[in-house]
């Protein structure tokens, strides 16, 4: 594995960790309940997908006690 010779700079590390910039989420409306999520993924609402209903996505870790 290789190891730096030398100390990397203040300057040097801050530049290179200026790049890991996050992104807001892409958010979508829901065809059936017109809440907003996330696309490609079931509704955290009303658990439709793709015109279809999943029961999965309406519960939540509460009424699964």
């Amino acid at each position: 594995m290789a190891v730096p010779k030398r100390k990397m700079s203040r300057s040097n590390t801050r530049a290179r960790r200026s790049q890991w910039k996050t992104t807001a989420t892409t958010l979508m409306t829901c065809p059936q309940c017109k809440a907003d999520k996330q696309p490609h993924i079931a509704c955290p609402s009303c658990g439709a997908y793709n015109n279809r209903r999943y029961a999965e996505a309406v519960r939540t870790e509460h009424e699964a006690r």
